[in-house]
């Protein structure tokens, strides 16, 4: 039992695979619950973490090999319960990649699973990742969040099948254009299409480099 309070980062790194969101999750390589599958945690490093977002980048780059375009704060969990080792405070944080990010950092241990399945995690991970989950689906409403979750480039039925996949719901074609133009967040990029099979290509779209990060919100919802 530590006399101290235990001080950690956890990150839930979602992504979206085949049209469904997936949680990026590891094997504990130690005790307690060693080799059971958790969320990328860690120690916080007060002599080299300048605060806690930059430890949350730091030990999820050491975990899983990735560089998260996008990655904020979540909320604080604590108390004495959620960790037999004793009394415990971790400063929770979502990251948003898009799959090939995570498909190409190709790290044997990292694994993903849909969160839409029951999910059996140790510690308050479940908690955790729940609340991420609501918060990505909230924020989709009403920002540019699902972007960071398209890769560079996408076109807009690309964009559009996202946020509808985040939302669970079918978007009007016409309207959800209308909103993008009216975020004005994205930028058309000259002379690349998108193949679409039988239908006509479709212009290439990437965020404006002034939204990379930070998000843009709308005065109403999608």
């Amino acid at each position: 039992m530590l006399n101290s309070v235990i001080c950690t980062v956890d990150v839930v790194l979602l992504t979206l695979k085949d049209d469904r969101l997936n949680v990026a999750l590891l094997k504990r390589d130690r005790e307690p619950f060693k080799g059971v599958t958790t969320l990328p945690g860690g120690y916080v490093h007060p002599e080299e973490d300048v605060d806690a977002q930059e430890a949350a980048l730091r030990v999820l780059k050491d975990k899983t090999g990735i560089v998260a375009p996008y990655l904020e704060q979540l909320a604080t969990f604590s108390g004495s319960a959620r960790d037999p080792r004793g009394w415990s405070v971790s400063i929770a944080h979502y990251a948003l990649v898009p799959y090939e990010v995570i498909e190409s950092a190709g790290h044997p241990d990292v694994k993903l699973a849909s969160v839409d399945r029951p999910l059996v995690l140790p510690f308050d991970h479940k908690l955790i990742v729940r609340t991420a989950v609501m918060r990505l689906r909230s924020k989709s409403q009403y920002s540019s969040l699902p972007c960071y979750l398209a890769g560079e480039a996408f076109s807009l039925p690309h964009l559009q099948r996202i946020y509808e996949a985040l939302m669970g719901e079918q978007l009007n074609k016409v309207s959800f254009r209308r909103k993008m133009t009216e975020m004005a967040m994205l930028e058309a990029i000259d002379g690349q299409m998108e193949s679409t099979g039988a239908h006509r290509p479709a212009q290439m779209y990437r965020l404006k480099s002034e939204f990379k990060e930070e998000l843009k919100l709308l005065e109403r919802g999608l």
